[in-house]
């Protein structure tokens, strides 16, 4: 069984990680979406938030998507639950940069896991969570970034 990782903090998630969750699904034959724990890191929506985000946003995609939470190295998880390959979204050479540091670091870490970059779409070459925040908080229209659950939240949220 090929089971691939898409990991991510998803705060919030947007049509961009949809995408990437959507298009991974096809060369899965399962579809792990791991929420990031970073307690450094200061969230806009808290773990279990962004879980019932994610199940909510991916109950229509194909049944072969497991959301889950973790910390620690991800290549660890990835040995520890038969996770053959780590799926990533590239948006601009900035994206690249970072991601080919990351992918590079976790081959020396786990030679035997893949990375894998999947490129965004057109529409979606522009589209981060910071931005959709800062959008948001500014009280702009982020309908074309979010679905229509994730926007109603980060409303309620910043109200």
């Amino acid at each position: 069984m090929r089971i691939g990782i898409y990991p991510g903090s998803f705060d919030p998630l947007t049509y961009g990680h949809l995408d990437v969750i959507e298009r991974a699904t096809k060369i899965c034959d399962k579809l792990i979406v791991g929420i990031l724990v970073n307690s450094a890191k200061k969230y806009l929506f808290d773990l279990e938030e962004r879980i019932d985000i994610l199940r909510h946003c991916c109950s229509e995609c194909d049944k072969n998507i497991e959301i889950i939470s973790f910390d620690g190295l991800l290549v660890d998880y990835c040995k520890e639950n038969n996770i053959s390959f780590i799926i990533r979204g590239l948006r601009a050479v900035s994206d690249f940069e970072y991601e080919i540091t990351l992918a590079s670091i976790n081959r020396r870490l786990a030679s035997d896991i893949e990375t894998i970059f999947l490129m965004a779409r057109d529409e979606n070459l522009f589209v981060s969570s910071s931005l959709v925040k800062e959008v948001a908080m500014y009280k702009g229209d982020i309908s074309t970034l979010v679905p229509p659950y994730v926007a109603d939240k980060i409303r309620a949220k910043i109200s």
